[in-house]
């Protein structure tokens, strides 16, 4: 048997709590993962807020959509026992189980291995901290095509998604515009790469353009950011925090000015050689996770989803469990 925290219906953060369910038994194509960490990400506060009430969620459910872990059983893959990889995606958490749990069955096709020598460069911390969050910021920023010396805000930038973005931004060497929606947050901006920091107000297209925007508030500010851009500038829409999903009129001839561009990134497809380029490129470039709280017990996944909720957190939240 293992401990898991198993979403049985949407309910309220303080409502989760942890269960003994057995450990899966492995099959073809799948691993047998002993989980070591996981973070906490926002797609699993709304899976239990509302998500979970959809046709497509398999409940019950083990919520998670990454980990890092170590490798009990290989099954038929490429894998080998006592491996340490990281896993994400992919449907983990909402189509299968996923990581809140001690143990985790996956599919191969979400598993990637680290390279020992990552270990060199990095704490099991703050490798912990990094799959999805970076996967997410590293794709990002690669779909802006963003290039040294070019400006970029990023929109909602003390989110850990936003705070990932600025590292990897400020180590190509763009000029990083941060927003927040209060001046205290401005030194923790500056920590992580911003040149300058704004206070957004919703309607920042009034005070400045720029090359590029990274869009993590959503439709609830994405018109004004595309105002924002100079000619031939890229927005990317990743993120939702504004708890807006959908733009309820979207003009695309009047929400996308000319010679203005709109791309978005969605991060359910990663692959080895992507895994293996976002590790090089932190340990390269000496980047260093922001890790705001740091829970060792399954039960406290309560007030860990409170945190996140509570936009507070400033930083990623994690479980180690080992």
């Amino acid at each position: 048997m293992m401990k898991a925290v198993v979403l049985e219906k949407t309910c309220k953060a303080d409502e989760l709590k942890v269960s003994k369910v057995e450990i899966p038994k492995v099959k073809d194509d799948w691993v047998l993962v002993k989980v070591l960490g996981f973070g906490i990400n926002r797609a699993e506060i709304i899976l239990r807020d509302y998500e979970a009430d959809e046709d497509y969620i398999n409940l019950p459910v083990i919520p998670g959509i990454e980990c890092v872990g170590r490798i009990i059983d290989p099954s038929n893959t490429h894998f080998k026992k006592d491996d340490i990889v990281v896993a994400l995606m992919g449907g983990m958490g909402r189509s299968f189980d996923g990581s809140y749990a001690e143990y985790a069955l996956l599919p191969q096709k979400n598993v990637f291995k680290i390279s020992d020598d990552i270990f060199n460069d990095l704490t099991l911390e703050e490798i912990i901290a990094i799959p999805e969050t970076y996967f997410t910021a590293f794709g990002s920023i690669d779909a802006l095509n963003l290039k040294k010396d070019e400006s970029i805000l990023i929109r909602g930038a003390t989110s850990a998604l936003g705070l990932t973005a600025m590292q990897i931004a400020s180590a190509i060497g763009a000029n990083v515009i941060a927003t927040s929606r209060s001046e205290e947050r401005f030194a923790k901006l500056k920590e992580n790469g911003a040149d300058e920091c704004l206070v957004d107000d919703g309607e920042l297209s009034q005070k400045i353009k720029c090359d590029k925007v990274l869009e993590l508030i959503g439709p609830k500010t994405l018109d004004d950011s595309m105002k924002c851009l100079n000619e031939n500038g890229i927005c990317c829409v990743t993120g939702v925090l504004g708890g807006v999903e959908y733009m309820a009129e979207f003009d695309p001839i009047k929400t996308i000015p000319n010679r203005r561009y709109l791309t978005s990134f969605f991060s359910n497809y990663p692959s080895q050689e992507i895994i293996d380029d976002l590790f090089r490129f932190i340990a390269d470039n000496n980047i260093k996770p922001s890790i705001s709280k740091v829970f060792s017990d399954l039960a406290d996944i309560g007030k860990a989803h409170e945190l996140m909720e509570s936009n507070n957190a400033q930083g990623k939240i994690i479980f180690k469990l080992e």
